[in-house]
């Protein structure tokens, strides 16, 4: 049977200026990069809770655990490779994912690419399975005053064949 789910992740911009700003697996130009555990990476973040809640395995605390010394400044990428494993076992495969940022800042419609193949890659899909979107909240809310940055994302899975 053909699932889906949906996952949402969100990180305040850190106050080391000196953190890369991660975002589906690409480092983008930034001033600064976001506040985390991890790599901090949102896009990584939500497409891997989509991934694993589709599925029902729980999410990316009970996949990776939280705050663990293992995963200080782990590459997200590898949680959703992670996740990917634990899908299989499940006998399910991706079919498309589909992640939507919301951030005021930076502008990101020129890393678009590099961040689906780096998806793709993580996630052993062809790039045409993966879209990512950018969009603003206009200025409005916490996202639009530039503190953060924000990733809903959707994920459909099936049965291996």
């Amino acid at each position: 049977m053909t699932r889906i789910g949906q996952g949402f992740d969100v990180h305040a911009f850190a106050e080391d200026l000196a953190r890369p700003l991660v975002l589906g697996g690409v480092t983008i130009p930034s001033e600064r990069g976001l506040a985390g555990h991890s790599d901090a990476d949102v896009v990584m973040h939500a497409i891997t809770d989509a991934v694993l809640g589709a599925a029902a395995l729980g999410d990316l605390g009970s996949l990776v655990g939280v705050d663990l010394p293992d995963t200080a400044g782990a590459d997200s990428a590898n949680f959703l490779g992670l996740a990917v494993v634990r899908l299989a076992d499940a006998g399910y495969v991706i079919g498309n994912v589909d992640a939507t940022v919301i951030a005021q800042r930076p502008r990101l419609a020129s890393h678009v690419p590099r961040m689906r193949g780096a998806i793709a890659d993580a996630a052993s899909l062809d790039v045409g399975a993966v879209s990512v979107k950018a969009t603003t909240t206009d200025r409005l809310g916490t996202m639009g005053r530039g503190e953060g940055i924000a990733c809903v994302a959707v994920a459909l899975i099936r049965p291996a064949t």
